[in-house]
This record gives C-alpha cells, structure tokens and sequence, in this order.
C-alpha cells in the first residue's frame, strides 16, 4: 500500500471543514452515498474494487507534523489546525462486496460519520473506487473474450504515474492472471511476469548470442522476444535452436513472444515452425496495443496465441478514461438532503439506504437491483428514478442485501479477503449474470429502481426545496 495521508484531499474540503468546525458542526452526522452515472465503455456492467485498499487507508489516516505545517501556511486557523492534530476517521461504511457486479445510479457505498470526517475522506474515497472499478471492468471484458487464455498486465511504463500500482491490483480483480508491475506482485500476492526488451537483443553483436545468454540465466522461465529483426526468419528459427539446446540440458524453452507486426499470421506461422520442431510445449505470447476487441479478432482468427500482455489499453481505461463515480450527501443531522438538477438523472435519492438484487424463484437474476430505504423489510414494485412513469412488479421476488457494514467506528469489522478470493467471488458473480448483459454490442440495460416509500419521500423534499 503507498503511504497516504490526509491532505490527499482537495483543497475546498478543508475549507469547508473549518466552516463547519468554526460554526459548531463538527458533531454534526452526515450520511454519503458514492455511487456513478454512467457505465463505461458502453458497457452493462462494472466490476467494483478498491474497497480493501480504501478501509485500510481509513484506519491509518491522519494529518502529519508536516501536513499541519502546511496548512498553517494556507491560512487556516489555529483552532481549526489543532483540532485537525487529533483527525481520524471514526465512521461507519456499508458497502458492496469488492469483486461484485455493479450497476449505474444506486448506492454502492455509504459513509455515516460526522460532517468533518464524511467530507475530509471524499477525495481518497472517489480517487481509489473510480480507478479500480473502471479498471477491474476493462480487465474483466479482457477476460470475457480471452477465455482461458492467460492473461498479463503489461501496462505500468504507460500508466497514469502511482496509478499503475493500483491498476495492476485492479486488473486481478478483473480477471487477469499476472502482472509486469513488481511492487504491486509483492505487496498484493500477485503472479509477477516479464520477459525482456528489444534493447537487451541489439545490446549483443546478434540474436541468437542475446537469447542464449538470457536462456542460460533464467532457465525455469525463459520467453524470447522474436521481432526485433525478423521474426519468422530470424527470431523463431534462432528460439527453435535456443529450445534445442535447453532440450538437451533437460530444460524446456517456456515461450516466444511476438510485440509487432501481424499478430494472427506471424502466431499461425510460428506455431507451424515450433511444432514441427517439435516443441510443440512452447507458448506463443503476444502484445502491442491488445484490448477486448483486438484480442476478439485475433481468437476469431484462430490465432494460436496463449497468453496476452495488455498494458496501455488496460491501465489508461481506454477509451473512457475515467468512471463518473459521485459522492452525495443523503442525510445531515438526521434529516434527509436532496441535490436538485434540472436534469433528472442528478436528482440524489436522501436517505439511509438498502439495495437488494432480485431474483426469480430458481435464484436466477431478473436484471433488476432495488434500492429502497434503510428499514424497508418489503418491497413490491420499484420506480425508474429517472423515468417516474416506468415500473416493475418485484412482489414474489427473491431478493439479496448487497450492502454490509465493512467498518464500525473507523475500524474495519471483516477479515481481509486476498486478491484470490476476490477475484474467484467476482469471477462467480459474474457468471450469474445473463450474457446479453455482457455483450459489447448493444447490451441489455439493468434495471435499478426506488421503491414506492422512497420514491415518495423524494417527491416531498422536491416539492419542498422547490418552494
């Protein structure tokens, strides 16, 4: 985990922390929801992570001697900055399981803490979850079209500065097998992978000196770079002589690996020349610029390729760049808030809430997520939030609580699951899910609605706030 403390914040939070501390309100409560707009890449559905990594900075974070010193040059108060000397976070979160499927304009975490916490922590809390959900969902379409393949992230020399440490933590949420990124392999358990660059082959007077050399040092895990100068007539006849050699120690030449040119056709070649002499074991790897959908052409292509490195594509959130993640007050002081917009879709739901997945009798998903207040126990019918007229009969529905108290009191209150079983648990949502919700085109829209109680409470604080 990197080391963060609490002025990895935005500057209009301590200065609406001071107004509040200097009016009396630092005991005010406050209810947050982080939730998002929109799903991305045109997608139907997203992979939620970053919980884990958010809870442990919560209960570690705190302002430094050399934060406080800082601030004093920023001209808050005196008061204010000895009040900040004590700061920790000591509020309650509910929140999805990280790994879960999630769905656009419901809550999927909530913060109850008071005012000064809830909003100091705001800025570390979307900077995590966006990241890692956008990035968790991109590895997982990767994973969807890929199938058993194996699948590495490549992407941390291309990634967005620190982000590449966490994206790597997110793309195993995802789906992916491994990594390049070797901090993030020690520090989250993860499968660290690499092989080696063009340059190491043009720092040798030829190729077949460089693979040798490298075949000798790292015989357990020996992948050949083949395109630095030709790969079909120059790198995998030079690799098939390299695999010989290892033969002949008793080692085995673990893989090629093709970074340029026509990926399917130089796989499809390379496979014939591996296998007919007869190292047919070896694995073909391949990179440059991958994403779902070249990786879709290249399997549809019957490319022989085993294992896929992605980097930019996958550590960037190509093309979306970011997930439209908020975090909205619901309730201050006991009394539920509301957020009006002249659009629709950004009128906030107040309240503590519950949001429920429904499912028919069989405990198959129905393609709806119900939100309804906090100490609902039955709901039969949800309302689209955004379209008031549209509906849904959820009366004989199975349903399942999707947010669980994760931290009482600034401490977290369940063991931490390993990337593993996150990973397993998403990978098992996941599949429980109809796949005309994970087409790419076109896909099926999930359905989260309000319940009836709810939908009426908005519609009183919108006649009211609208006075």
């Amino acid at each position: 985990m990197l080391d963060f403390t609490a002025t990895y914040t935005d500057q209009y939070q301590l200065s609406m922390a001071q107004v509040y501390f200097e009016n009396g309100q630092k005991e005010h409560s406050a209810v947050f929801d982080y939730y998002f707009r929109k799903l991305p890449f045109d997608g139907g559905y997203a992979i939620f992570s970053g919980l884990e990594d958010l809870l442990e900075i919560l209960e570690e974070l705190k302002f430094n001697e050399e934060d406080l010193a800082y601030l004093k040059d920023q001209n808050y108060s005196e008061e204010f900055l000895d009040y900040l000397k004590t700061f920790k976070f000591s509020g309650t979160i509910m929140a999805a399981r990280e790994g879960d499927i999630l769905f656009p304009n419901r809550p999927v975490l909530q913060v109850e803490a008071n005012i000064i916490e809830a909003q100091l922590i705001e800025t570390i809390l979307l900077n995590l979850l966006n990241f890692q959900t956008l990035i968790a969902t991109k590895a997982s379409r990767i994973r969807l079209v890929a199938k058993n393949s194996i699948l590495l992230e490549f992407g941390l020399r291309r990634a967005h500065g620190p982000g590449g440490y966490y994206a790597s933590r997110a793309a195993i949420v995802g789906g992916f097998d491994g990594t390049s990124n070797v901090v993030a392999g020690k520090n989250f358990d993860i499968p660290v992978s690499g092989t080696m660059a063009h340059s190491f082959i043009q720092s040798y007077d030829d190729e077949i000196t460089a693979f040798r050399a490298f075949s000798q040092s790292r015989p357990k895990d020996c992948v050949l770079l083949v395109d630095t100068y030709d790969t079909l007539k120059s790198g995998i006849p030079n690799a098939i002589k390299i695999g010989k050699e290892m033969e002949s120690k008793g080692q085995k030449l673990m893989g090629i690996r093709l970074d340029s040119g026509d990926l399917a056709y130089l796989a499809q070649e390379s496979r014939k020349m591996l296998d007919k002499a007869g190292l047919d074991y070896v694995k073909i790897a391949a990179s440059n610029q991958l994403d779902e959908y070249v990786i879709k052409s290249l399997l549809e292509q019957n490319a022989p390729i085993d294992i896929f490195g992605v980097g930019t594509n996958l550590v960037t959130g190509e093309p979306d760049g970011a997930l439209d993640g908020v975090y909205k007050l619901s309730v201050s002081n006991g009394i539920p808030r509301l957020k009006i917009s002249e659009s629709l879709s950004k009128v906030t739901i107040p309240h503590k809430k519950q949001v429920y997945r429904l499912m028919n009798a069989k405990g198959e998903l129905i393609g709806a997520d119900a939100i309804t207040m906090r100490d609902e126990e039955e709901v039969s019918r949800i309302y689209d939030p955004q379209e008031i007229l549209k509906s849904l009969p959820v009366k004989n529905c199975k349903t399942e609580a999707l947010l669980h108290l994760v931290m009482k009191n600034g401490k977290k209150t369940q063991e931490t699951r390993s990337l593993k079983e996150i990973a397993a648990y998403s990978r098992d949502r996941l599949e429980g899910l109809p796949m005309e919700y994970k087409r790419f085109d076109n896909p099926h829209i999930y359905k989260v609605g309000i319940s009836k109680a709810l939908k009426k409470e908005r519609e009183t604080l919108l006649k009211k706030y609208k006075k």
